[in-house]
């Protein structure tokens, strides 16, 4: 999240609000949403206790937290190398929602927001450019016409009981004008879950694809959803392809914390060593020789094992 210092022109080590949050301890989200189960929310007054300090305008700049990523494609020149990096960066303009419960203020119609960053060399401008439904639009460019960034959003909440499930319709457009290329893309879906119990979580889930408009090259990113024991909670796993629909890269890792690309091959043998890892050591699926039915057999030598040379762990 940007520094709060820095935003406000105050010393750059405050990293705090002036005032403290409010407790929701005493409001009921149930007692307002129980009647909007399946219903698109932009159009439910809620409590302001709900918002964090923010409007959805200033939120938006938070994409720009890793512009570097950004500079760093400008000066690559190789284009699935740049397309690594974009992808890296298009991951990263999602990672500020980790643990974002609080809802932003809705605009109103023809407010706008401006932001210039000098250290990393970009100027945004943002404005909410319809009020029904509720889209914000935002222009961002280079301060050396390295790059441009821009697009809408028009994000949809709906409530489905004891989860908010937020689909961010509208294209991201990333210009890298030494390259002449435009790539985009379409953020993935958010949803909070334990609304009305428990503790306030997020995940993204679906599929992203970026696309290379100059040279047909493709990443398709898959944030994965949790899942019943929430072993993929966080995971993104993608590809790179090439205009020949040539495989050149796989991306993979958590979009909260990084992200990795590796060579398809070392990728493939970095699986298979991992799931040999996994195979189980003392038993093996077999025919039961008594019965002739299919049955699990001990494959021995768990008893034959030397611990002599354990230490004393008591």
């Amino acid at each position: 999240m940007p520094d709060w210092g820095e935003w406000s022109g105050g010393d750059a080590s405050v990293k705090s609000l002036p005032a403290e949050m409010i407790s929701r301890n005493n409001f009921s989200v149930w007692s307002i949403l129980k009647k909007c189960i399946g219903m698109e929310l932009s159009k439910i007054a809620m409590p302001v206790v709900f918002n964090e300090p923010l409007s959805f305008l200033q939120r938006i700049s938070e994409y720009m937290e890793h512009t570097h990523l950004i500079h760093k494609a400008c000066s690559l020149s190789d284009s699935i190398e740049r397309m690594q990096v974009v992808a890296a960066f298009a991951v990263s303009a999602v990672a500020s929602q980790w643990e974002r419960t609080g809802k932003p203020f809705n605009p109103l119609l023809g407010e706008t927001f401006e932001l210039t960053r000098e250290d990393e060399g970009y100027r945004l401008i943002s404005e909410q450019v319809s009020h029904h439904p509720p889209v914000s639009a935002f222009h961002v460019e280079s301060l050396k016409q390295e790059f441009e960034f821009h697009g809408s959003i028009y994000p949809k909440l709906k409530f489905w009981g004891k989860s908010v499930e937020a689909e961010p319709k509208g294209t991201m457009t990333l210009e890298l004008l030494k390259h002449k290329e435009a790539y985009t893309w379409v953020n993935p879906m958010c949803c909070v879950h334990n609304i009305i119990l428990g503790k306030l979580w997020i995940e993204q889930y679906g599929a992203v694809e970026i696309t290379n408009h100059s040279t047909g090259d493709t990443c398709v990113l898959n944030f994965k959803p949790c899942g019943m024991f929430g072993k993929d909670l966080h995971k993104v796993e993608g590809y790179i392809q090439d205009k020949s629909k040539k495989k050149q890269r796989v991306i993979y890792g958590k979009w909260t914390e990084c992200i990795y690309g590796v060579d398809p091959k070392l990728y493939e043998t970095y699986k298979k060593t991992a799931n040999d890892s996994k195979k189980l050591k003392w038993f093996s699926l077999g025919t039961n020789p008594h019965s002739g039915a299919e049955d699990w057999l001990y494959a021995g030598g768990y008893f034959d094992r030397n611990y002599a040379d354990c230490p004393d762990i008591y």
